[in-house]
């Protein structure tokens, strides 16, 4: 009698059984299909799947064909995506295959794919299958990553049901989905239902809620730090204990998430000794690019507060070699990184003296110029700022690569000029900016619409007959895109008004009369209060006019009177109050001896004084001595022996 027959007559719960019978059964029979798939199938219900893997492989083509599904879950659970996603794809018509294809997708990152899989497996056969809850369960994790991911105009559900709502699992991924959107309150008030569901089931351990329970509690972690509230999250972060969590995975994010809730708390050795201090998570457990990517700039961060400059230079570097100018938030952090590290986090002009070299090396570094222009804008320096900028400007628009004129065009980039010359009071250039940039993506396939809304509206403003026909191609763009747009359908109306007002009656028919929209507005009461305004460069006089004004001379300071008390302005002053007091000639020196003293000192007048030898020292005397040509030892007669 064959394994398989046996197994049909015999019940063996234990998998372990299994495992033994099939290995004794292959002793004998070594290329039995039936006993090769059971001891595949075992293996896989034992968690071992590099062993699975291992007999898949030695069993050859036979049974790989016969096991295609099982195969795709096992290139899955070892981290083969790729493969595991390939080998599924390549099965018909099996909704097993279907499932395995969406999770491998799901944890490749091609959320896109796996959120239309999901959304073919939700269909009629869900309910038969019983696969709705875990369906709805994968859909919203699915939804989540791709607000994350910055394409979340695939999601199509973006308030949660009430169906989300009646499970914890469901609430958590909706909670998870208005984070990624901003909406902080909304995910705080999910989270705690989440966590009311969770603690209210009967059919979990109490060992099982906490497992549950502690991935939800490090998300909340996250919300409340990022809303302010910091004695909560450090109150929450003092509840977490980091070995009660199995997972390795949730274990690193919620390490990270309680350092950053107690910055004030942590000393910066230790912090980066906790930071460093979990294990390293195997290919199976990865995490995913974003969370990877705000890991490792948080790591280059504690070093830096660590004193360890040279090595975050040393790293950022290596990364930034190898790549070009993107708009990649994550590469250009790191290029700030590497310029604080450079500064030795200094700021002001002692930051600027180490990074400009750097500019020099790297002048197509978005990240690096915007730490420039930072550094520049916090000393009040904007001519400078804009100078670099420009520099930016003209090194990408010299290039002739795609991805620099994707980079020179970028949103964030053309706000940054728009913010910088609008500090000047350069509206020209502004105009010139944003219809440069809406010329350069309306053609494209997925325009920033913002970008567009801004420029359209802009240009509306010129009197440059080349910016007015732009601006009516951009609204004619977003109008033909959402013609329920009131600001494009307001735009679509201001563009044509003057040039084919025919052409927009019925839009304009569909916009709110300007009398409701000024209905509750008291006109006499606003003219009477007035309309504040910020005080510009360019409000009252031109650029013109204030170069030609001349420069008022500076008023001179007036000090503070050291006059007397006594002192009478009728009265002639003393001319000889700046002399000395001995040399004025109203001085009388007391005594005898000062009288004969200063008999003697007048002022001008020869000194007869004779020295003890009874010669003249007077002037007479010097003459002679001149006239005779005397120096020292003249005139003197040798002295004999006595």
């Amino acid at each position: 009698m064959t394994l398989s027959a046996l197994l049909q007559r015999t019940t063996i719960i234990d998998h372990e059984e299994v495992l033994r019978a099939c290995n004794a059964s292959l002793k004998a029979s070594r290329n039995d299909l039936e006993t090769q798939h059971i001891k595949f199938i075992a293996l896989l219900k034992l968690d071992r799947y590099d062993d699975a893997l291992r007999v898949l492989v030695e069993s050859g083509d036979r049974l790989i064909q016969r096991a295609g599904v099982e195969r795709a879950y096992t290139l899955y659970k070892v981290g083969k995506l790729e493969e595991a996603k390939k080998v599924a794809k390549g099965i018909e018509d099996q909704r097993g295959a279907r499932h395995v294809e969406a999770q491998a997708s799901y944890r490749s990152e091609d959320f896109a794919n796996a959120a239309v899989l999901y959304k073919e497996l939700a269909g009629s056969r869900a309910a038969e299958e019983g696969e709705e809850s875990d369906l709805r369960i994968n859909s919203g994790a699915t939804d989540a990553q791709l607000e994350w991911t910055k394409q979340g105009e695939l999601v199509q559900k973006k308030r949660p049901g009430r169906e989300d709502l009646e499970a914890f699992e469901t609430a958590y991924n909706a909670a998870c989905g208005s984070i990624a959107r901003g909406e902080l309150g909304q995910g705080e008030m999910l989270l705690k239902r989440a966590k009311d569901l969770c603690n209210a089931l009967d059919e979990l351990t109490e060992q099982e809620k906490t497992a549950e329970l502690l991935p939800i509690s490090v998300q909340q972690l996250y919300v409340l730090s990022k809303l302010g509230k910091t004695e909560e999250a450090e109150k929450l972060a003092s509840d977490i204990s980091l070995q009660e969590i199995p997972d390795l995975y949730t274990r690193q994010i919620a390490q990270n998430n309680k350092l950053a809730a107690t910055p004030t708390m942590s000393h910066p050795y230790l912090s980066h000794r906790l930071f460093h201090s979990t294990e390293t998570l195997p290919n199976t457990e990865k995490l995913f690019k974003l969370q990877a990517e705000r890991m490792q700039q948080n790591g280059l961060a504690l070093d830096l507060l660590a004193s360890k400059s040279n090595g975050v230079i040393k790293t950022t570097s290596s990364l930034l070699s190898e790549s070009s100018p993107i708009t990649s938030a994550h590469m250009n952090n790191l290029s700030v990184l590497n310029a604080a590290a450079h500064a030795q986090s200094q700021l002001a002009k002692l930051g600027l003296k180490q990074i400009l070299p750097l500019l020099e090396k790297r002048p197509k570094d978005v990240g690096l110029t915007m730490t420039i222009i930072q550094l520049y804008v916090l000393t009040n320096n904007h001519g400078s700022a804009v100078t670099i900028l420009e520099s930016l400007v003209k090194h990408l628009s010299d290039s002739v690569t795609p991805a620099d004129q994707d980079v020179l065009f970028a949103p964030g980039l053309v706000a940054l000029q728009v913010s910088l010359y609008t500090q000047q009071g350069r509206r020209s250039q502004i105009k010139t900016v944003l219809a440069k940039a809406a010329s350069y993506w309306r053609h494209r396939s997925k325009p920033p619409t913002s970008l567009l809304q801004a420029s359209g509206l802009s240009l509306l403003d010129s009197s440059n007959p080349d910016h007015q026909a732009i601006a009516r191609d951009i609204f004619n763009t977003l109008h033909t895109q959402d013609s329920t747009s009131k600001f494009a359908t307001a735009g679509y109306v201001v563009a044509h008004a003057l040039t084919s007002p025919e052409k927009v009656t019925a839009e304009a028919d569909t916009l709110t009369p300007v009398p409701r929209l000024i209905a509750g507005i008291d006109v006499a009461a606003l003219e009477d209060t007035g309309v504040p305004s910020l005080p510009s460069a360019t409000t009252t006089t031109s650029r013109k006019r204030l170069l030609d004004e001349k420069p008022k001379p500076a008023k001179k300071r007036v000090r503070k009177s050291k006059l007397p008390k006594d002192y009478d302005p009728s009265k002639t002053p003393d001319p000889e109050r700046w002399l000395p007091l001995r040399d004025r000639s109203t001085y009388r020196p007391k005594g005898k001896k000062g009288r004969q003293k200063a008999a003697e000192k007048t002022q001008g007048g020869v000194n007869n004084e004779k020295t003890a030898e009874g010669k003249s020292t007077g002037t007479d005397g010097l003459i002679k001595a001149a006239e005779k040509g005397g120096g020292p030892g003249k005139g003197k007669k040798k002295k004999g022996k006595k």
